[in-house]
């Protein structure tokens, strides 16, 4: 395949990223791939025009002109509602999917001008890892810790009390809902800083790997009512980080034990995205960031790596690149999904239908699965 590839301009709000670095478009043209991108598009991370000129980029002074040009569109967010219109029917759109925000609308849009969609949720390897999400798992993870920190602040209506404490006054006690990547690198970071943690998740097993990774430094439970009703009573930082494979059908955490929390603590909703861990979830953003509800602060971010994002930007660009460079190996996107395992798993929309079962069920839209049809392709 012929791969032109086209980086926009991320017009989603807050969105900082880029979805490729400097550096890597600069390994996409020794690949012999194509790159164009929207001038101004690095900004945010501090990358510049002239970076990306230098490391063979052609600059679209327009996003019309970015779109019409390329026949692989790579971005951050999912397209905004102003973006559809931008789309060429038959390219490739790459993204991440938000299946907490989207809409039949959007969906429907895609369907209508044949694009073959790919999210970074579903992109798998053999082995059953999410590469793109747990990276950026690990960037949300930190950032939880380093958020809730700054929140628990006097001066932003927190507590007042140090995460970590100091020798004669006891530290924050962190209770995270979920042992995978993002409770991970949470529960890292909290240790790290010398809080009290605890990790409950419904999975026996995935807690039996926490204690043994952290040595029984931390203390797990079951993720039931009761636990999560005694834990919440107890907890100055509480953070959703439910699995991005979940379906969350329901909160997690009823309002009424939401009520029952400490004046003054914070929930730290990283699952937003993929729906809301607390009954008292709403979405907000990087410019307003919190809210207050029973004297609980909430921050729900969706993109919270963009609070980082030349870091973040960075580790996108490692973790696209070896999926992007298998685009040159076959003649068609047909040939690409069925010869690649982790692009064919990553597919949502090929062929004018939807190919993943959840999605098509939060849309109501028709769904197929996507080996029928490549075979019938």
């Amino acid at each position: 395949m012929d791969v032109v590839l086209g980086i926009p301009r991320e017009r989603a709000q807050d969105e900082r990223r880029v979805a490729i670095s400097p550096p890597g478009v600069q390994i996409l043209v020794e690949h012999g791939i194509k790159v164009n991108i929207e001038r101004a598009a690095g900004n945010f991370c501090n990358f510049t025009d002239s970076d990306y000129a230098d490391a063979g980029a052609s600059l679209a002074e327009t996003p019309e002109e970015l779109y019409e040009r390329s026949n692989v569109i790579v971005k951050v967010s999912p397209p905004q509602p102003d973006e559809i219109p931008l789309l060429m029917p038959g390219q490739l759109l790459i993204s991440a999917l938000h299946l907490g925000t989207i809409t039949p609308q959007l969906i429907q849009a895609l369907l209508d001008k044949n694009i073959t969609a790919l999210g970074f949720e579903f992109i798998e390897t053999r082995d059953g890892e999410l590469p793109i999400v747990r990276t950026l798992s690990e960037i949300a993870g930190s950032l939880a810790i380093q958020t809730a920190a700054k929140y628990l602040e006097t001066g932003y209506g927190g507590s007042g009390i140090l995460l970590g404490g100091i020798a004669g006054v006891p530290p924050a006690h962190v209770t995270i809902i979920g042992a995978g990547t993002v409770g991970l690198f949470a529960a890292q970071d909290a240790l790290g800083l010398g809080a009290q943690v605890t990790v409950i998740d419904k999975e026996i097993n995935r807690l039996r790997r926490f204690e043994a990774f952290f040595n029984r430094h931390l203390v797990t439970a079951i993720a039931n009512d009761h636990y999560i009703a005694e834990l919440a009573k107890m907890s100055d930082v509480v953070i959703g980080a439910l699995s991005p494979r979940q379906k969350i059908t329901k909160p997690l955490v009823s309002e009424q034990v939401v009520k029952s929390m400490k004046p003054g603590s914070v929930i730290i909703d990283v699952s937003i995205d993929q729906g809301a861990c607390f009954a008292t979830s709403r979405h907000t953003s990087h410019t307003n960031p919190i809210y207050v509800k029973h004297g609980v602060t909430h921050y729900c971010v969706p993109n919270i790596p963009s609070a980082v994002a030349k870091t973040a930007s960075f580790a996108l660009t490692n973790t696209l690149l070896p999926f992007l460079l298998k685009l040159t190996s076959h003649e068609t996107i047909s040939d690409i999904l069925w010869k690649n395992h982790s692009l064919r798993k990553g597919t949502y929309i090929f062929k004018s239908y939807v190919t993943k079962k959840i999605l098509a069920e939060l849309t109501d839209l028709p769904f197929r699965e996507i080996d029928m049809l490549l075979a019938a392709s």
